[in-house]
């Protein structure tokens, strides 16, 4: 814990400022006032940092509200009080209203707190959706009971730096173009495995004087040549993704709870950008 101006400062209080702050970076333009009365309500940023603080407890939204009314200092964080805290079908309703674009750009200002390293991995993974609803599930014709998961992270810090959600299976290679290219930026070395074996990939990568680390599926001695040439350098790094996963499941758990399949890529994204601060955190007190 540090201590500011009123005392003690804790953890809890620490991540209510820094919610509050990405969620009003994620408004584009200046943050509109909390609380508006009538049909404006509350806004974008409030509800933002309303469902970070959701992931961070780990409650459902009514224990959460419940929870964040005996907390005057967060009410405080986001500009309001405990009497016009919004009531928890608002925070729920209002989630699938807002657009993705800020949903992510929450994501990428919590990767901004990071130095990033020298190597950066993708990897993807199934995450367990059962709690939508069967209804939704048939009339929607799901295919999969989890949703296609892939994070582009930093070795070095461990910052999740974009993701990618499917709940259909596609391949790979085509994800994977995806996400590196919309990250170019922040890209200097990428670590994946066989799975993004696509010589138009390595080759778009290359032209942005960024080293592919994946190797190659086919036989022959080009091939193995080129494995072993990856494996000399920092393949093993692409392990750091496999452990992001691990954490994410370990502290937010293994479930979606949105029962929507957008309500569910909004609570991933979400998570990602709430793990980033959380991590911000903890290397500030070291």
């Amino acid at each position: 814990m540090k201590r500011d101006g009123l005392g003690v400062q804790t953890k809890t209080s620490r991540f209510a400022e820094m919610v509050v702050s990405l969620s009003k970076k994620a408004v584009a333009g200046e943050p509109a006032p909390a609380y508006r009365p009538g049909k404006e309500g509350y806004a974008d940023w409030v509800i933002l940092a309303v469902q970070g603080f959701k992931e961070y407890l780990n409650h459902d939204y009514r224990k959460l509200m419940d929870v964040l009314r005996e907390m005057p200092r967060v009410a405080e964080s986001l500009g309001l009080t405990v009497e016009t805290l919004p009531h928890f079908s608002t925070v729920c309703a209002r989630k699938q209203a807002i657009p993705m674009k800020r949903w992510r750009a929450i994501l990428d200002a919590s990767g901004e707190l990071y130095e990033l390293g020298d190597v950066q991995a993708i990897d993807a993974t199934g995450v367990d959706r059962v709690q939508a609803s069967q209804h939704y599930a048939k009339r929607t014709d799901y295919t999969f009971e989890a949703v296609k998961t892939t994070l582009l992270v930093d070795c070095e810090t461990s910052a999740i730096l974009d993701i990618h959600c499917s709940m259909k299976q596609p391949h790979d290679t085509q994800v994977g173009w995806q996400v590196l290219v919309r990250n170019l930026d922040d890209l200097t070395a990428v670590a994946a495995d066989k799975g993004y074996d696509w010589e138009a990939l390595r080759t778009r990568l290359r032209a942005e004087s960024i080293t592919p680390l994946i190797p190659q599926r086919g036989p022959g001695f080009r091939g193995w040549a080129r494995n072993l040439l990856i494996l000399d350098r920092a393949y093993n790094q692409r392990s750091n993704a496999e452990s992001v996963f691990f954490g994410l499941r370990q502290r937010y758990g293994e479930t979606l709870w949105a029962r929507t399949w957008f309500g569910q890529f909004r609570e991933l994204v979400m998570k990602s950008a709430v793990r980033n601060i959380e991590r911000a955190i903890e290397v500030a007190d070291r």
